[in-house]
């Protein structure tokens, strides 16, 4: 597997690329290949362009989850598409892969922070399959569904409210996921922003491989200003595994990062890195 960080908070040290506050990842597995999360714009369009990644020839799209950092870069993807269409472009329309909650209206303090697009449109442009069961994209690489809450220190505030059916309830991203590599040494864990908590996802991820070693975690860990018991549950966590490296970003704070380096090998992440090959 190789991966390209698309879009970041950040870019990579001299490396000439835009940066938003969203995510996007490139991923290449055997002859698949695969996009996670498409920003907050069309950023990671522009960005892939200039690292020779071709977004028209993907086979998967792979949403995290629903806020508008991960998914609203799907109407320009959609755009990409129709414009390839009508000038007669070879081209793929990628299957998406999802939890089913995870394009439900989400609003916090009366502003849509959701996606622009819901399933029924997605439809139109994608053969989707929305699950909360692990769904294996290659023979190594699993997108994990619904992740199961064991932490009680982890997603304790629900980020606004959810919307099924005209209905609103406390949004505790029940939609929030992860992608998983298995390789010969151990786990590489891929997060979008980690609302479902990166301690949780861990253990799933764990479980979903029968694999307790882990490699490398990249991806937002949902630390921003997290109270004392989470980030000091979750360095204490961290050091009890034999994590062989970790590429915190995105949603992952300053002070959390500082506090994740004294027990983990914390590496630099930007939009233009790529990381790989592992096997």
């Amino acid at each position: 597997m190789k991966l390209k960080i698309l879009v970041d908070n950040n870019t990579y040290i001299d490396r000439y690329f835009y940066g938003e506050p969203g995510v996007s990842y490139f991923i290449r597995d055997d002859d698949k290949s695969i996009l996670f999360d498409t920003g907050y714009s069309d950023l990671f369009i522009k960005n892939a362009h200039k690292m020779n990644v071709n977004l028209l020839n993907i086979d998967y799209l792979v949403i995290s989850h629903g806020h508008n950092d991960h998914t609203w870069g799907l109407v320009p993807l959609i755009k990409l598409y129709a414009e390839a269409e009508a000038e007669k472009l070879k081209y793929n329309k990628p299957k998406l892969i999802a939890h089913p909650l995870a394009f439900n209206s989400k609003q916090l303090n009366n502003s849509d922070i959701g996606s622009i697009v819901d399933s029924k449109i997605l439809s139109n442009q994608f053969n989707i399959e929305l699950t909360k069961n692990p769904i294996w994209i290659t023979k190594k690489l699993v997108f994990l569904g619904e992740i199961k809450r064991k932490h009680s220190f982890e997603n304790k505030i629900p980020i606004g409210k959810t919307y099924n059916n005209g209905v609103g309830r406390p949004d505790y991203l029940y939609d929030d996921s992860a992608l998983v590599y298995k390789t010969n040494e151990g786990l590489v864990i891929i997060t979008g922003c980690s609302h479902s908590g990166i301690c949780n996802i861990i253990e799933y991820a764990m479980k979903v491989c029968d694999d307790n070693r882990i490699i490398d975690i990249i991806g937002g860990f949902h630390l921003l200003n997290p109270s004392k018991e989470q980030l000091s549950n979750t360095v204490e966590y961290f050091s009890k595994l034999n994590i062989k490296q970790v590429h915190a970003c995105h949603c992952t704070d300053l002070k959390s990062r500082i506090e994740l380096s004294k027990v983990v090998d914390l590496k630099e992440v930007g939009v233009g890195l790529e990381l790989g090959e592992y096997i």
